[in-house]
């Protein structure tokens, strides 16, 4: 890709530099979000679906789980913000996780759960998608 000529002196990234950059931000909007919901649950908030029936535990486990994962996403997120590889694959595993997790956590409160799988859904596209070494060099 020839550097863009023209854009106040700055150059073309590699192709899918936009969407990971993306997938990062969601990734903290995502870790933010799960932090909120997580701190809720563990505080038995009654936002949540009264008397709802979990595969596994009960509400207040599943805000620990969900307050651990948000804190590795927003690790994940500056991680790949700083464009570190290893980072960009924890990443995935923890987006991945995080999706698994709410699925469990639909029974709490339905559409907000289905709205963070959908978020993971795209973050996870991005960087598995345009996240390698030779779609984010610069040439």
């Amino acid at each position: 890709m020839k550097p863009a000529s023209g854009a106040g002196g700055r150059h073309a990234q590699g192709s899918g530099y936009g969407l990971v950059f993306f997938a990062a931000i969601l990734m903290f909007v995502d870790g933010f979000f799960n932090m909120l919901y997580g701190i809720a649950a563990i505080a038995n908030s009654h936002v949540f679906v009264a008397n709802a029936h979990y595969v596994i535990g009960d509400l207040r486990a599943w805000g620990w789980v969900t307050l651990i994962i948000a804190i590795l996403q927003l690790v994940a997120g500056g991680g790949v913000l700083a464009g570190n590889q290893l980072a960009r694959w924890f990443a995935v595993a923890i987006l991945g996780i995080s999706a698994i997790e709410m699925m469990f956590f639909i029974p709490a409160y339905p559409l907000w759960a289905l709205v963070i799988i959908a978020i993971d859904v795209v973050a996870l596209y991005g960087l598995c998608a345009y996240g390698s070494r030779e779609n984010l060099a610069e040439v």
